[in-house]
């Protein structure tokens, strides 16, 4: 009697990690490993490495910049330095600044110049 009720026990664990799994990579929904990829490439899209070239939406108001290849149309600025620290200014060799704060590091200014 005390095998059946452990050797359940086993079978309800590892039915359930495996419900899990499945559910995190396959559910009908787009899965959670799918939604946590998508999240993490809009975040890489709109999060520029120096030497970066982007295209900047609503470069007035809330700017946002997104990552574009250096060759393509779109690309409007370089980004040349990350000055960090709050409300900092880019020096006069760039051409544009941008205040950021992507949720995950400190707050910065990215300082571009025009591609």
């Amino acid at each position: 009697m005390r095998v059946v009720k452990s050797l359940a026990v086993v079978v309800a664990i590892c039915g359930g990690l495996a419900y899990y799994v499945w559910d995190y990579n396959t559910s009908p929904t787009g899965g959670k490993a799918k939604a946590e990829v998508s999240a993490s490439a809009y975040a890489e899209a709109h999060d520029p490495e120096i030497g970066d070239c982007v295209k900047i939406k609503d470069p007035k108001g809330e700017p946002l910049p997104t990552v574009v290849d250096c060759d393509s149309r779109e690309a409007e600025y370089k980004l040349g330095e990350m000055v960090p620290g709050k409300n900092m200014e880019c020096g006069s060799k760039y051409d544009y600044g941008i205040q950021y704060h992507n949720g995950q590091k400190f707050n910065y200014t990215l300082c571009f110049t025009k591609v």
